[in-house]
């Protein structure tokens, strides 16, 4: 595994644990087993991993979802994906919640690009799938429903359980049934 794969992968354990301004360099560098000056000549800067570290997670998450609704017809079925992607994924990251909340909460001022590119694509991805239903208001419907997908992974976190997620699902897939 190359140099830059293993230090984005711990950053990646450490930030998603412990959050990315309580984790330091020299804790990145130790667990990667990168030397500091090997990280500087491929990232630059730390603020400069952080970005590596959300942009990967980003072309992650929309591969796992694609991959997850490849074969599914039906629109709001790739909705609720979302959902079920995230009540199999929750206990195996510890119930940290969402991780682009996360950032954008330590970075309130100015919300890394990369989490502002992946709310736009969820967004933008309910927005279609709500069209091709023939929701009358695909717009207004999707803004509902990635706020009740955020307030499920808010509160899986508060208490550690999928459970908020799956009332989530479910509030969402009233919400879907009743605008479309």
């Amino acid at each position: 595994m190359s140099p830059a794969d293993r230090l984005i992968d711990a950053a990646t354990e450490l930030f998603s644990r412990n959050g990315i301004r309580a984790v330091g360099i020299d804790r990145i560098l130790a667990d990667a087993g990168v030397a500091r000056a090997s990280m500087y000549t491929i990232f630059g800067s730390k603020e400069a991993l952080i970005a590596a570290y959300l942009e990967r997670l980003d072309v992650q998450d929309r591969r796992r979802w694609k991959n997850a609704t490849d074969r599914i017809v039906d629109p709001g079925a790739k909705i609720l994906a979302f959902f079920d992607l995230a009540i199999d994924s929750a206990p195996g990251r510890g119930f940290r919640g969402c991780q682009y909340s996360n950032a954008a909460t330590e970075f309130p001022d100015d919300p890394p690009p990369a989490v502002q590119a992946h709310r736009a694509w969820v967004l933008d991805t309910i927005e279609n799938l709500l069209t091709s239903l023939g929701c009358p208001r695909p717009t207004e419907v999707a803004y509902s429903l990635r706020l009740i997908y955020d307030g499920a992974l808010v509160g899986s976190k508060f208490e550690n359980s999928s459970e908020p997620i799956r009332l989530g699902r479910s509030l969402a897939q009233i919400a879907i049934t009743q605008a479309c």
